[in-house]
């Protein structure tokens, strides 16, 4: 009995991870498709060097730690008894809350990501005007690689086209995605906190004490062998 539940358990989580990774292919195949991803790549291309080096060292300073990332398996207890159940005890309840919101913090933000890229992609207008955004940026990018540009005979500096340019853009990306962002943040908000609420992750609490081992243990084999000769 015990084996036909690790197995039904062991198909279970490979069907979760098939379907997650068919999600993440037919997103990144319509992202492809858009020509959003080339439009990308154009504008890196064409970055300053002191913009990159900036964007990069930004990057560095936000870092999600891989390990923090659960599992289909773990994040839907597959294999597990109960792995969701309604508490009605509040002071259990809210304790169970604030342990799934840290524990599955990572696996929430990709949730609310796809489906914000999902709710885009299946969005025309919005595509568009992220497309004429992106060659709106472009085209300044190229137009100020001498350090400025020259508008009606007004000398513009790099730093001022494209502080122009932030702010137009969060003014286009507002309009055009307002919608789109409430409605993800709703929905992702419904998602998250019914796993929060329902699931179950007890048994996982253990997991951010564990400490790891380093260092050279050729002494405490040592130690270990010498106790044993004694004995």
């Amino acid at each position: 009995m015990a084996e036909s539940d690790d197995k039904s358990a062991s198909i279970s989580a490979s069907a979760a991870t098939a379907a997650l990774g068919g999600l993440m292919g037919s997103v990144s195949e319509k992202w492809n498709a858009s020509g959003a991803s080339d439009a990308v790549s154009k504008i890196n291309a064409n970055l300053p060097q002191g913009t990159k080096d900036m964007l990069s060292s930004a990057s560095s300073k936000i870092q999600f730690r891989r390990e923090h990332l659960r599992s289909p398996t773990i994040f839907f207890g597959i294999g597990e008894d109960k792995p969701f159940y309604l508490e009605k005890n509040p002071a259990l309840l809210m304790p169970r809350l604030k342990h799934n919101v840290s524990f599955f913090y990572l696996n929430y933000a990709i949730l609310t990501c796809i489906l914000f890229m999902l709710t885009v992609l299946v969005s025309p207008s919005a595509l568009i005007g992220m497309a004429l955004l992106a060659f709106a940026w472009m085209s300044v990018i190229k137009s100020t690689e001498s350090g400025e540009m020259k508008i009606k005979g007004l000398s513009v500096s790099q730093k001022q086209a494209y502080v122009g340019m932030s702010v137009v853009s969060v003014m286009v990306l507002f309009y055009l995605l307002s919608h789109i962002f409430w409605w993800t943040m709703f929905t992702s908000g419904f998602l998250v906190g019914s796993h929060a609420a329902l699931r179950d992750a007890s048994m996982h609490k253990d997991e951010e004490d564990k400490v790891a081992m380093s260092g050279d243990l050729s002494l405490v084999e040592e130690q270990s062998a010498f106790l044993g000769d004694e004995v």
